[in-house]
């Protein structure tokens, strides 16, 4: 099930949210993510940074998910931004065209300007 192929991590420091994502994001993980981007306070930061670099692999219901927090941040007037994954992530948001429309960032401490 999910739970064992998705761990998600969120800290809140002074200007942003970081969630981290290790392991695979797909249909059966996908409501982990969800969850946590809903429950992130990010009324109280103006950047939310969704850290990849431990996510081994990712299908069309992440890259849903990406876009609908993008999008949620946006309406609201934040920053959205995530950090590079595994190539077979890097792969499907470049052959997909989303990565285009992402802001991605080496480190989740990257500094936003």
């Amino acid at each position: 099930m999910g739970t064992e192929q998705l761990r998600v991590d969120s800290r809140t420091e002074k200007d942003r949210i970081v969630i981290s994502l290790d392991g695979e994001l797909d249909m059966a993980s996908a409501p982990l993510l969800q969850a946590a981007l809903e429950n992130a306070d990010a009324a109280a930061t103006s950047v939310l940074v969704l850290d990849l670099r431990e996510l081994r692999f990712m299908d069309s219901t992440g890259l849903r998910i990406i876009l609908w927090a993008r999008e949620r941040l946006h309406s609201r007037g934040q920053e959205f931004a995530l950090t590079t994954g595994s190539s077979q992530v890097q792969r499907l948001l470049s052959v997909s065209g989303v990565g285009e429309h992402l802001r991605v960032i080496a480190t989740p401490d990257e500094l936003l300007v």
